[in-house]
């Protein structure tokens, strides 16, 4: 129930700070074809934050270049990889060793029925004339 609250008044905060501190009213312009002051106040703040579509273009070709990275971010790259690979090692190695212990008991259990059965058969089919188990010749 608290995290509603929460929620419910972070909210409250932001929709309040957005009514009161409304900057820009919309991210459209209209073509102002009579030469008003407003109109031009538009175009003005627009020249600030658009950019003919040529510039546009070449700051894009520009981007599109990959720059070499910091010797810095590569280290720090690698270290992220080898750190991965390793915690990716013990979690396999974990995995194998459990599947192991697992397979080894399975296998004692076995043996151990298997080796009770044996006894339970020969006592049950002991007779008593000869001895239980055969010495060498």
């Amino acid at each position: 129930m608290f995290w509603t609250n929460l929620v419910f008044l972070s909210l409250l905060a932001t929709l309040l700070i957005l009514t009161l501190f409304s900057g820009v009213k919309s991210a459209s312009m209209r073509n102002g074809k009579d030469g008003d002051l407003k109109t031009a106040k538009r175009h003005g703040s627009a020249r600030q934050v658009f950019m003919p579509k040529a510039d546009a273009a070449n700051f894009f070709k520009k981007r599109s270049r990959r720059s070499s990275k910091h010797e810095g971010e590569i280290l720090a790259e690698q270290r992220v990889r080898l750190s991965a690979d390793e915690r990716r090692k013990e979690y396999y190695e974990e995995q194998r060793s459990e599947f192991e212990n697992y397979v080894e008991e399975e296998r004692d259990e076995q043996d151990e029925r298997t080796r009770e059965k044996t006894e339970q058969w020969r006592e049950f089919n002991y007779d008593g004339l000869y001895p239980r188990y055969p010495r060498g010749w």
